[in-house]
């Protein structure tokens, strides 16, 4: 999987969450998750766990707590799949 497959997956899994549909029409690598995207901090642990559901890996909290931003978020699930 490449990165904008991985980039494309991830924005449908933000999708249901984020309110703001003009920051989410122009998402980038350095869109925040809270900051732009206005996801709460509960929204964001469910965004993890469907990005660890979609993409069969495992996010410890020390990367959860990292992954507020998608430049971030892609970096650790590329780094995850690597592992596999």
């Amino acid at each position: 999987m490449n990165k904008e497959e991985l980039l494309a997956k991830l924005k449908l899994i933000i999708k249901p969450y984020t309110t703001n549909t003009e920051a989410y029409d122009n998402l980038t690598e350095e869109t925040d998750f809270i900051n732009d995207l206005s996801i709460n901090s509960a929204n964001l642990v469910d965004i993890v766990l469907d990005i660890e559901e979609a993409f069969d890996v495992v996010i410890d909290n020390t990367d959860m707590e990292r992954m507020l931003d998608v430049k971030t978020a892609v970096e650790i699930i590329e780094t995850k799949l690597a592992q596999k």
